[in-house]
């Protein structure tokens, strides 16, 4: 009868040790089931499910191994895998996959602890752990403020979404760092346009309420924003109020403002990263063209879709022309130009952080709450709040190490 064996090999990385162990398990014709190799610290961990023909015998080609792996310094140990352990292991490969991503400023061991926990009460199994975060040196790591952390799992089993998520949102919540989770579907690795927001999105500015303080307003326009924000005013009514306030401010303030509007940590990184990955991206602002256009140029943004502020005789009139790009309008946008780009929705993805943004957020494949309002984060699929807006490529599973921003 065949033998499988569980072949591990652990100690100090150095080239060649995959090389030489499979080089010896080919002499002798052996099948390879699975195979997994982890590098951590310079620590090698291999581990290798072999199948050895009935036609020869297993004892030769294990103590081969293991002098091989005794000439290079590593520690070698198998273990017998029953045929019934094993049909049991393949089983288990149609049952649902999920990845959990965790990020934060600095990861403690609590942060795993309260994660991997959960997920064992769930009856999940980790199948893998990624850091895709760079390393970090020691001396910087409590003086760096702007510091990213992040550990992506791998995880397989059924399990109800709704439930997990909610618990992850509440854990999240109490230790400071966000946890996102997905469905690992070929749609999370081949997303194709993204679309954000742009006041305190792609901003770290309410653009309104910079140009409310200039004329003058800005206590009046920032109290209906945030009630607006929190979902407590229809965004129509309250933008046309908001607008109002600022008739007749002077055209040359637009110019001003817009040179000092904050652009958000990581906003830049993010822009030009999806840019080389070939994606397409947008900007659905509730706020006025004439801001989307200025980052548009200075971001490198494919589309701009945004309120037109009316503009006579170098004087602002209180109207705004065209359609109002509020929450539907946004969605209907997203739809309108994954449509035109050939790009499914479930390819598509949506960043915000106000009430107006939902629409968009759940009819986007993937939809980030972004440093959000609380009623946003607990309706958004995910959110990220801890980092900037590059932390949205840690949800693409793309590493710090890949370095194309």
């Amino acid at each position: 009868m065949k033998e499988v064996v569980l072949i591990k090999v652990n100690g100090e990385d150095k080239p060649g040790v995959t090389a030489k162990i499979t080089g010896i398990l080919a002499k002798y014709k052996v099948s390879i089931l699975d195979i997994g190799q982890a590098e951590i610290h310079d620590n090698l961990s291999l581990g290798i499910l072999a199948e050895i023909p009935s036609s020869i015998e297993s004892a030769p080609a294990l103590k081969d191994v293991l002098f091989c792996g005794h000439e290079m310094g590593m520690a070698v140990s198998f273990t017998p895998v029953t045929t019934e352990n094993y049909h049991h292991w393949v089983s288990a490969q149609g049952k649902p996959r999920h990845i959990i991503t965790l990020l934060a400023r600095k990861l403690s061991a609590e942060h795993l602890s309260r994660v991997t926990s959960i997920v064992a009460d769930y009856q999940l199994n980790i199948d893998n752990i990624s850091r895709l975060s760079g390393r970090v040196a020691l001396e910087d790591e409590e003086s760096n403020a702007l510091s990213k952390a992040c550990v992506e799992f791998s995880v397989r089993g059924n399990v109800d979404q709704g439930a997990l998520r909610a618990e992850f949102l509440a854990v999240a919540s109490e230790l400071g760092v966000d946890i996102a989770m997905q469905q690992d579907s070929p749609f999370r690795r081949n997303r194709r346009l993204v679309a954000f927001d742009m006041d305190s999105t792609l901003i770290e500015a309410e653009v309104i309420d910079e140009l409310a303080k200039e004329a003058g307003v800005g206590d009046e326009v920032i109290a209906i924003t945030e009630s607006a924000m929190r979902g407590e005013i229809d965004f129509n009514e309250s933008f046309i109020r908001r607008v109002a306030l600022l008739k007749g401010l002077d055209e040359s303030v637009l110019s001003a403002v817009a040179q000092r509007l904050p652009i958000t940590e990581g906003a830049e990184r993010l822009v030009s990263t999806l840019k080389k990955l070939g994606y397409k991206t947008a900007i659905l602002s509730g706020g006025f063209q004439y801001f989307g256009r200025f980052l548009q140029q200075k971001l490198g943004i494919d589309y701009v879709h945004a309120n037109e502020l009316e503009i006579i005789d170098g004087k602002v009139t209180g109207n705004v022309t065209g359609t109002i790009v509020n929450g539907e309008r946004k969605a209907q946008l997203l739809q309108d130009i994954a449509h035109s780009e050939g790009i499914s929705l479930q390819q598509t993805i949506a960043v915000g952080d106000g009430a107006n943004d939902l629409p968009m957020l759940s009819k986007a494949g993937l939809g980030i709450a972004f440093r959000a309002k609380p009623l946003v984060r607990q309706n958004a699929e995910q959110a990220i709040s801890t980092l900037g807006l590059d932390g949205v490529l840690y949800l693409l599973g793309i590493r710090d190490r890949d370095d194309l921003g």
